[in-house]
């Protein structure tokens, strides 16, 4: 069952309003690089679509009813956001759910040091990365510093056209023949990500001069001091925007495609959906890099907790109906798929892969190997959404991530499986996926988007 390049049936406003998608699309990654960054981005996007925070509807003690729109934010790295459907929301809701993570650098937290007059920050890798694509890059720094007194630093460092951008070095080519010896795994040791920081010397200082310098440069413009590092969260991602690539423009080229095309897509729909029949629901989390762990991680009870709030708000919460509500409850689980590689066709089995410009991917299991760690979608769920998708006219298709005995991967779907709801995992082809620089579709991002509106709207129990 060969599913056709959408490409091929556009017209030229549907070709118009792609563009104005995958713009958009562009601008919020650029804004967006950390976790607090699109958290920031989502609720201002969010406010701007008539959505009221949570905490203060409760402050209040106002009551919501159908078409009211509230979001809650979690520890300001993830986000939940409801409309209010007109069915009760005891008979579920229509969840579309995605992470807001991407892999990258984590600054150490005792990380700046001097050697042989370079000054360096540590650091420790975030997720799964191949550490030598990382070296010989432009990169920025992004994150905040808290003091004790609790005020906070936002850093941005190298992405403005006058800012400086860093990098981690490499060993010429020139001298190379031992570490081309090496495995790939072993080319670059993760102790050898260090971050080049500087190289100047502060005049009038004897020991440690290059490093004193930069502490002296942080002090000035962010007003801290070194022991600030113990309490700061700093990212290092590649420096620069997201760009439209191939010579055609059909493609994007940016950092943290992963999977912040599927919460963008998934925001979207989320946005432009109005007077749902049952409650929608758009949560974007942290953490799923590193298993979705952690307070602000899928596996917190932060998306129970306000589902549970906003139920209190309409009136009708109990235990018993919150454990309907998320029984009851759709959800598709999004996030990217492999993308088909023809210069790397071993690794795929082709007629179970996910090809560019051939619309959203339905992965009915992920997992490894034995389906381990999968979701595993039930039929009947997949017929529905199968019908849904056919019926607005969305171009999808289905795939598994790689050949059965490769590998494997998964994302937030088992976990509220967990509920008892229907789930199945879906998002958008991904080539490059977790390095650097992540390619996807424009045409694969504009039907992923219409998919989600489609689920949010017509997706009944």
């Amino acid at each position: 069952m060969e599913r056709e390049n959408a490409w091929k049936k556009y017209s030229e406003e549907q070709v118009a309003e792609l563009e104005e998608v995958s713009a958009a699309y562009r601008k919020f990654l650029d804004k967006g690089k950390t976790e607090r960054e699109c958290v920031k981005e989502i609720v201002k996007l969010a406010q701007k679509a008539g959505y009221k925070d949570i905490e203060k509807i409760i402050s209040k003690d106002k009551k919501l009813k159908a078409g009211d729109k509230v979001y809650a934010v979690n520890m300001k790295k993830s986000v939940a956001l409801f409309q209010i459907g007109k069915t009760p929301m005891e008979q579920g809701m229509n969840i579309l759910g995605a992470h807001i993570d991407s892999p990258r650098l984590d600054v150490k937290q005792n990380p700046l040091y001097e050697n042989e007059e370079f000054a360096y920050l540590d650091t420790h890798y975030y997720g799964g990365i191949k550490k030598y694509q990382w070296v010989a890059l432009p990169l920025a720094i992004h994150g905040v510093i808290v003091k004790k007194d609790g005020s906070t630093a936002e850093v941005v460092i190298g992405e403005d056209e006058n800012d400086p951008v860093l990098c981690i070095t490499d060993l010429l080519i020139h001298l190379s023949g031992e570490q081309l010896e090496k495995k790939a795994a072993k080319v670059i040791e993760g102790e050898q990500l260090d971050i080049l920081v500087g190289s100047r010397p502060l005049a009038g200082t004897e020991k440690e001069s290059v490093k004193a310098n930069i502490l002296k440069l942080l002090e000035d413009k962010y007003q801290i001091t070194e022991e600030d590092f113990l309490s700061a969260e700093l990212e290092i991602v590649p420096a620069g925007k997201a760009k439209n690539s191939g010579i055609d423009s059909s493609m994007i080229m940016a950092y943290g495609q992963d999977d912040r095309v599927c919460a963008y897509t998934s925001l979207a729909a989320m946005l432009e959906v109005e007077d749902p029949e049952r409650t929608t629901c758009c949560l974007l989390v942290d953490k799923e890099e590193i298993g979705s762990v952690g307070a602000t991680g899928m596996q917190s009870r932060f998306f129970e907790n306000v589902t549970a709030e906003v139920m209190e708000r309409t009136g009708k919460y109990s235990e018993l109906l919150l454990r309907r509500c998320l029984a009851n409850s759709s959800m598709l689980s999004s996030d990217v798929s492999a993308a088909f590689d023809p210069l790397f066709a071993g690794s795929f089995e082709k007629k179970n892969a996910a090809y560019f410009g051939r619309g959203m991917v339905f992965n009915k299991f992920t997992g490894a190997r034995g389906k381990s760690g999968s979701n595993d979608a039930n039929a009947e769920y997949f017929a529905k959404i199968r019908r849904v998708m056919d019926d607005a006219g969305v171009a999808f298709q289905t795939a598994e991530l790689g050949k059965v005995d490769q590998g494997g991967g998964g994302t937030i779907a088992y976990i509220l499986a967990l509920y008892g709801m229907e789930v199945i995992d879906c998002g958008v082809a991904v080539l490059n996926m977790h390095a650097p620089w992540e390619l996807t579709s424009k045409a694969d991002i504009y039907e992923t988007k219409k998919g989600y509106e489609a689920f949010l709207k017509n997706v009944q129990d």
